[in-house]
């Protein structure tokens, strides 16, 4: 192991993306234990929203200190959907109407992940993130957020159903632009075109 490689896992953004996979389990304690008190549950709202914080932090950082790397690039979407998947699976005990998207969630991330190894085996590979998928993450966390700050007695049935599908909406949106993406870099790749900025 070079040093590079060392100096690569321990920059503050990635140890702050190790941070979120750690406040996974803590999360899911929290929630499964929040009918024994009120701590509990307002224990497990704070670790939503560190989480939440801690994600936007770690890319500002990396821009702005050049730490960006390609653990990085591994690292912090890995945490952004772990901790995603946790919340949206705990949450699905008291809203059933989340299981569509989980669903969406389990074929989106599997869908680009087979997506991202078949075109980085050809020299391509998207170029970060874009703005519908900062979107659908930022209204995920929200909606999962009001979803968990506000009782399930007292919530809604119309207002949750119109939280969730927004959440789903975005989802999709980002799943098919994401695609999109991928069809153009193929239509370059088939044209022998050169990379463009995807």
């Amino acid at each position: 192991m070079n040093g590079n490689f060392k100096k690569d896992i321990f920059t503050i953004p990635n140890i702050l993306s190790y941070f979120r996979i750690a406040l996974i389990p803590v999360f899911i304690v929290l929630f499964l234990n929040a009918k024994n008190g009120v701590g509990f549950h307002i224990g497990a709202i704070v670790v939503l929203v560190v989480s939440g914080l801690t994600d936007m932090l770690d890319g500002k950082i990396a821009r702005k200190f050049n730490q960006i790397t390609e653990l990085g690039k591994i690292i912090d979407p890995l945490a952004d959907k772990l901790t995603q998947f946790a919340v949206a699976v705990c949450l699905v005990l008291k809203y059933r109407l989340l299981i569509p998207v989980i669903v969406l969630l389990v074929i989106k991330e599997i869908t680009m992940a087979v997506l991202a190894v078949v075109f980085a085996r050809k020299g391509r590979k998207l170029k970060g993130a874009h703005w519908y998928g900062k979107l659908s993450t930022a209204v995920f966390y929200g909606v999962m957020f009001i979803l968990l700050a506000v009782p399930y007695t007292k919530m809604p049935f119309a207002l949750s159903a119109v939280l969730i599908g927004l959440s789903g909406a975005c989802m999709l949106l980002a799943f098919v632009m994401y695609v999109r993406q991928y069809v153009v870099m193929w239509e370059d790749i088939r044209a022998d075109r050169p990379n463009r900025r995807y």
